[in-house]
């Protein structure tokens, strides 16, 4: 099967400190700007369907995250490289590439923590605000507990100090990216096989990369988050989050949580699994058409 995106045409764009972001690009030149970032472990690929749906009238832009896919991988020469604070500034400086001052962002798992510090960290440039199946970084730390953390040991894995966890992670890439694939999609039929072994090849070649990016969410992100959380900052624009409902099943209000970051806000729950833009792409995609027109 040929993989890509119907009708989007595939650049390399300046992102931040100089690291270049491969991206797919297609859709209305005449519609407002909308960016579309992936999740683990997975590539811009998973928005084939919503990207193709939103086409018809915007702009729309699906970037391989720094570490992820097509893009540069940097090196981890300090936590500050792959902190969602610099993956936020990679998406602003490459909607700027393409012209764009302003732009609605959505993001899925990683993604949508970048989306998240894009957000805080850029109001004047980030128009709408959507997140689909995460808690912010420094929540997701504090649900995460007894034995109910189990759902999240990769993130426990990927927090150590280096060496031990890409060592692991690389002697059996596939079943430790393939395991997520399978555990995670309610609908394994939304990932067919070509797809799949793209996201573990993918993933495969970017084990250190993929690893510092948790990292650092156990480190450096969480200080960004705790120092906008003392201050009181909030999203300025309208934030849409859909999720799973995760909060049941981990004992906390996720709408709750969202609410105290998001004045502006539509909390939805979802019967998709995590991979819900695949999963169910009429649902997401009409979900993001609402939080255009908010």
């Amino acid at each position: 099967m040929t993989l890509g995106i119907p009708g989007f045409r595939h650049v390399r764009l300046p992102g931040a400190d100089g690291v270049e972001l491969s991206a797919a690009i297609g859709g209305n030149d005449n519609g407002s700007p909308v960016v579309l970032l992936h999740g683990f472990p997975q590539t811009h690929l998973m928005w084939r369907h919503v990207a193709a749906r939103l086409a018809t009238d915007h702009t729309v832009i699906c970037p391989d995250l720094r570490g992820y896919g097509a893009s540069d991988k940097p090196a981890a020469t300090s936590p500050d490289v792959y902190a969602k604070r610099a993956m936020a500034a990679d998406t602003v400086s490459l909607a700027a590439a393409l012209g764009h001052d302003r732009f609605a962002l959505v993001g899925h798992d990683r993604g949508a923590l970048v989306a998240f510090r894009a957000g805080l960290d850029h109001p004047e440039t980030v128009t709408h605000l959507g997140v689909l199946d995460v808690v912010p970084t420094l929540d997701m730390w504090k649900v995460l507990h007894g034995v109910n953390a189990a759902v999240g040991y990769h993130l426990f894995l990927m927090a150590q100090p280096p060496g031990l966890p890409e060592t692991m992670i690389a002697n059996s890439a596939d079943a430790f990216f393939g395991s997520f694939l399978d555990a995670w999609a309610r609908d394994p039929a939304a990932i067919p096989d070509g797809v799949r072994a793209e996201y573990l090849r993918a993933s495969a070649a970017a084990v250190p990369s993929i690893v510092a990016d948790y990292r650092a969410s156990a480190g450096v992100d969480i200080a960004h988050d705790q120092a906008d959380f003392d201050a009181g900052s909030q999203f300025a624009m309208p934030v849409t989050v859909i999720q799973q409902d995760w909060g049941a099943r981990l004992g906390y209000d996720a709408a709750q949580v969202w609410q105290a970051w998001a004045p502006d806000l539509d909390h939805r729950l979802t019967r998709a699994g995590h991979f819900m833009a695949e999963e169910a792409p009429d649902e997401i995609t009409e979900a993001i058409r609402e939080l255009l027109r908010r």
